[in-house]
């Protein structure tokens, strides 16, 4: 069996002066690209674990109980949904974030429906990780722009959430939202972050959050989620 690695960094107390960084469990089976992510990441995270296979993952994340697990989808042992899995039926409050060099829709769906919280291809950068870690660590969904929309979609068709009904807004309410803000709100609702709609449109980050918080407001919805789920339902992605 696969040795665990625990303690690559100390478990957070809780007690830091303000800067508490988000402890991380790493999962791959490829031992190379695994310590890769750990050198590009480590920094910013607390790595406090590693392993390479279903076993091991289980292990060493219910012994660190960690912020967020990065997880590859495709283990040699299995599928990185079983670890998921597994683990959830012990500690649920762990968040899941999977990172594979897929983007077949059955992969992507596979670890969200046992409650991934998002999805990245492994062509994202260092410093676009460890953002979409921090994301998932502060309770919001991340996926790849180019799933995002496929994502919503997909789920909505399936299990259509109450609150997107309860949510759903008129078209008197898009047009409250300059053309800016509308073009922000699509960004926002197909999963990019900040950084990245700010490179899309040529505007800072500051701005970019300056019309994310005018478009809730506007929309009377509390966060991201219920705007990703109003925009599915009004077909505005």
């Amino acid at each position: 069996m696969a040795a665990v690695t625990p303690g690559l960094g100390a478990p957070d107390s809780g007690t830091g002066a303000g800067t508490e960084l988000p402890r991380v469990v790493v999962i791959d089976d490829h031992a190379l690209f695994r310590q890769g992510v750990i050198a590009a990441i480590q920094d910013n995270v607390d790595v406090v674990g590693e392993a390479d296979d279903i076993e091991s993952g289980v292990e060493v994340t219910l012994a660190q109980i960690p912020d967020v697990v990065l997880l590859d989808v495709h283990l040699t042992s299995g599928s990185g949904a079983e670890v998921i899995a597994q683990v959830n039926a012990v500690s649920p409050e762990i968040r899941f974030l999977a990172l594979s060099v897929s983007d077949s829709p059955a992969d992507v769906l596979s670890v969200v429906r046992v409650g991934a919280r998002g999805y990245v291809t492994k062509r994202i950068g260092g410093e676009d990780l460890v953002m979409a870690i921090r994301q998932v660590a502060n309770g919001s969904a991340v996926f790849s722009p180019h799933l995002a929309g496929f994502v919503l979609g997909a789920f909505s068709a399936a299990s259509p959430d109450p609150s997107a009904s309860a949510n759903a807004k008129s078209d008197s309410d898009v047009d409250r939202l300059s053309p800016r803000e509308h073009e922000v709100m699509q960004y926002l609702a197909r999963g990019y972050a900040y950084k990245e709609i700010a490179s899309e449109l040529h505007i800072s980050v500051r701005t970019v959050e300056s019309h994310a918080s005018a478009v809730l407001r506007k929309l009377q919805l509390s966060n991201r989620n219920e705007l990703a789920h109003w925009a599915n339902k009004n077909d505005l992605l």
